[in-house]
């Protein structure tokens, strides 16, 4: 396994639990959009505690972006990224990741969830390729919300926010089921990108399958 050591350049809150971390980014490292790398803290009693995360930044980027969600309730990689700043270091491993670029179709995401797509869409969007693209992206309340204002101006109306513990004006309140899929999709016949929680992705796979979808139209982290 490759291993390269980096310094964060910027380290900043996005949400109230989301970090965004701008990280040097090795020569010649090259992903897709849509994959991930493992990354641990390159700090002794953090080192060899790897967790994936998704990268966020064009690929043409001179620096690697991440946005991950701090559990603070958790003693773990996640509440110690929070307490990272700039001119620390981490630890990049190996690219992987299934969720790819098909072509056009509907992406379903459900919080942190997102990560992958951020990426899809910024490259779709920089070569005005992201029409036909629609995204339906669930969260528990407005403040959950990662990176809103951009998604809503690459995507426009294409861009369905759905809250599933608050009623506000311009969202959705409610959560995404057999019967939300069947009021908001016409055509199952085309792709289907999925990510979010374990659950969440086996559910809604089930659904679109049960609607249509085939099966290998289905796009997730496996």
């Amino acid at each position: 396994m490759n291993a390269h050591v980096v310094k964060v350049l910027e380290a900043k809150f996005i949400t109230h639990d989301v970090k965004k971390f701008v990280v040097e980014k090795p020569e010649g490292y090259q992903f897709i959009p849509g994959q991930a790398t493992d990354i641990s803290i390159n700090l002794p009693e953090w080192k060899d505690q790897l967790r994936p995360f998704t990268f966020t930044n064009l690929r043409e980027s001179k620096y690697l972006e991440f946005m991950i969600k701090i559990y603070n309730e958790q003693n773990g990689v996640t509440k110690e990224l929070g307490r990272t700043n700039a001119g620390d270091e981490l630890i990049l491993h190996d690219v992987f990741g299934a969720i790819q670029y098909k072509g056009p179709g509907v992406f379903i995401a459900a919080g942190s969830g997102i990560t992958p797509f951020i990426s899809i869409f910024r490259e779709l969007y920089r070569h005005n390729l992201i029409n036909g693209n629609r995204l339906i992206y669930v969260n528990k309340t407005s403040e959950d919300i990662i990176m809103g204002q951009e998604l809503y101006k690459m995507l426009k109306k294409n861009f369905i926010n759905v809250l599933t513990r608050e009623n506000t004006i311009g969202f959705i309140g409610k959560r995404i089921d057999r019967k939300f899929l069947i009021e908001n999709i016409v055509d199952f016949s085309q792709h289907f990108y999925v990510c979010g929680p374990d659950d969440f992705v086996r559910d809604i796979n089930k659904h679109l399958i049960d609607l249509g979808a085939d099966v290998s139209s289905l796009v997730f982290e496996k």
